[in-house]
């Protein structure tokens, strides 16, 4: 950490002597080696500072106003004293800024703000964190002269001392606080769990970190898991955290939760221990709006520590700060009639603008250039002309104040959607009770879909007898299932001597499937040599199509029904083995080029039962050389 100065501003008077308005403040100046854009994300996370600093966590009661808005209110105990307030709203605009204020109500403080600024400096950045109070009573006048700032510098200094020797590699984590003890039982109970699941094909060597990170870190990060994140900080396989938090799950150490996030904030409003028991949908009192869930966009499946290995207390260290929303890059209260421009420059990108409290929304794309004015009314919110580079302009033309939010549309990347989930062969097979209640349906927005068949499987059975075929059909069941996980997707069932397996995306659906031809020739070529030729070789036909369908609950397991179904399943047919016919929506899919440019694609066309019209597909032939 580099130079840094003090200030501090001390305004006492008298209270009978008539007049003075006692805000005391003071202000620290750090410099760091590190740009705004590596220091944002840690230094705006204000639930994590609290709990780092020793903060206690906070109730939040969130009242509709008739306006629209949400009254925010907190309630804590610090030693015996205890503290209620009104929240405003933060305000910030990423990488540069944030403005939080509480006004107590009961306590020795009446209001408290705290304010930080970052600012290029060289190649690194210059922060300005200023800290302003104003006491209630006696109490608080005697907290403020006995070192109320001190106490608040001690925690500042050791907080960004830590994430400044973090992003210099000389430290672990970001954040740092004193970790939990454990029982000789927890322990034992940790020691065994772990080894369970590195037993398992589902550890990865990836159980000790989990278990260390579950026990030790802070409560602001592991009361919610998300498995794609930590695929990123100890970057492995996105596949390969899921599936150790899934096996950690039923080993004890963890315990799953389905969120319905909010639409609009993203915070989970309502959780459930199993998809059985998850409502239709949820209210938002943060947005003040009801909302449904959705498996594709807004049920997100997470994780935290089994409350035997370590219970989580009920409350929040922070809900409003930029660090729990950082896909908003701005949050500006702008008064009823006003026009607020700030500095603020934006990446090319799609946007949403909208408001905090329930009301329009409008989806732009940014092309990096001047951000488009948002013009709020009563009943619209629009993308007026570019403002000029490096600004925001908000206009409210609103009959009420409101907080403008500017959100990129990249949230749902960490969240592990309810549609991914049910096409993850861990899952399937590790939660195979994770069903829907009988007669629940739930819309899937987008699944590509997989069929397999053995052809000519009769003339097999004739031909080396019922036993030896049935023992080639199992080997070959077991292949197609292991591909098929390797590529993130799952056997959903078997008919037969054909499979159904699910996909979260084309490319594993796709690359799959031409791993499978190329891997049932070395199967027919090993088999060959080991019966020496006495068994003949299995031919596999596939198809696959995208598109949405219904999940529902079949046979005691998560089905998918619709016309995407039949389609793949007719398009299967189609198939004459040792190929991959897949749909026209897949062959147009961009992401799917490098693999078709690959094989020897031919367009046909065929009248399928159930469809009015001849259906057009692409058979991929020439799959050896195609590697995903």
């Amino acid at each position: 950490m580099g130079s840094r100065d003090k200030h501090a501003g001390l305004q006492w008077q008298d209270a009978c002597q008539g007049a003075a308005i006692a805000i005391h403040s003071q202000k620290w100046v750090r410099s760091f080696a590190h740009s705004p854009d590596a220091l944002w994300p840690l230094l705006s996370d204000t639930a994590r500072y609290n709990e780092a600093s020793g903060l206690p966590k906070h109730d939040i009661i969130e009242t509709p106003q008739p306006d629209g808005s949400v009254l925010f209110e907190g309630r804590a105990k610090i030693g015996w004293v205890r503290l209620e307030w009104r929240e405003e709203p933060v305000n910030w605009v990423k990488n540069q800024w944030f403005e939080h204020i509480r006004h107590f109500t009961r306590g020795p403080l009446k209001m408290l703000r705290a304010h930080l600024r970052m600012e290029p400096e060289g190649e690194g950045c210059r922060c300005v964190y200023t800290l302003e109070v104003e006491a209630a009573n006696t109490l608080g006048k005697l907290m403020l002269r006995m070192g109320f700032f001190k106490s608040a510098e001690k925690s500042f200094d050791a907080v960004v001392g830590r994430i400044e020797r973090f992003l210099s590699g000389q430290a672990d984590a970001p954040f740092e606080i004193a970790p939990p003890e454990l029982s000789e039982d927890q322990q034992a109970k940790i020691s065994r769990a772990v080894a369970v699941i590195e037993e398992s094909q589902h550890g990865h060597g990836l159980a000790q970190p989990l278990a260390v990170y579950a026990t030790t870190g802070l409560e602001a990060e592991v009361v919610k898991i998300r498995p794609l994140e930590l695929a990123r900080r100890w970057n492995v396989l996105p596949r390969e955290a899921i599936e150790v938090c899934l096996e950690a799950t039923s080993a004890g150490l963890l315990d799953l939760r389905w969120d319905i996030l909010c639409p609009r904030c993203r915070v989970a409003k309502s959780v459930s221990a199993g998809l059985d028991e998850m409502p239709t949908g949820a209210h938002c009192g943060t947005c003040n709006i009801d909302y449904d869930r959705d498996f594709s966009r807004n049920v997100e499946l997470s994780f935290q520590p089994a409350p035997s290995i370590r219970p989580i207390s009920f409350g929040e260290y922070c809900m409003f700060g930029p660090g729990s929303m950082p896909h908003v890059v701005a949050q500006i209260a702008v008064p009823a009639g006003q026009t607020r421009e700030l500095d603020a420059l934006f990446d090319p990108a799609a946007y949403r603008l909208r408001t905090l409290e329930a009301g329009p929304e409008c989806d732009i794309e940014h092309d990096g250039n001047g951000f488009p004015v948002a013009v709020l009314s009563d009943s619209d919110i629009t993308a007026g002309e570019q403002a000029q580079p490096g600004h925001l302009k908000l206009v409210n033309h609103a009959s009420h104040d409101r907080v403008f939010v500017v959100e990129e549309l990249t949230w749902e990347r960490d969240a592990l959607t309810a549609d991914r989930m049910s096409a993850l062969q861990a899952f399937r097979d590790l939660f195979s009770d994770q069903v829907l209640r009988p007669g629940d349906e739930v819309a899937i927005q987008r699944v590509t879909l997989m069929f397999t068949d053995l052809r000519s499987s009769t003339a097999l059975y004739e031909s080396i007898g019922d036993a030896r075929a049935y023992g080639l059909v199992r080997d070959h069941f077991a292949l197609l299932t292991q591909i098929v996980r390797t590529h993130d997707g799952a056997v959903v069932k078997t008919i037969g001597d054909a499979v159904m397996a699910a996909f979260p995306d084309s490319v594993s659906a796709l690359s799959a499937a031409i791993e499978i031809q190329n891997e049932v020739r070395v199967f027919n070529a090993h088999h060959a040599a080991d019966t020496d030729g006495g068994d003949p070789a299995i031919t596999i036909k596939i198809g696959l199509h995208e598109g949405p369908c219904i999940a529902v609950t079949l046979n005691e397991r998560l089905d998918y029904f619709g016309t995407t179904v039949n389609l793949a399943a007719r398009l299967q047919g189609q198939s004459a083995g040792d190929d991959v016919v897949i749909s026209q929506s897949i062959a147009d899919d961009p992401a799917v080029a490098p693999l078709l440019r690959a094989t020897q694609m031919t367009s046909e066309s065929a009248e399928l039962r159930g469809f009015e019209q001849p259906i057009p597909f692409q058979r991929l032939s020439g799959l050896e050389s195609a590697v995903r």
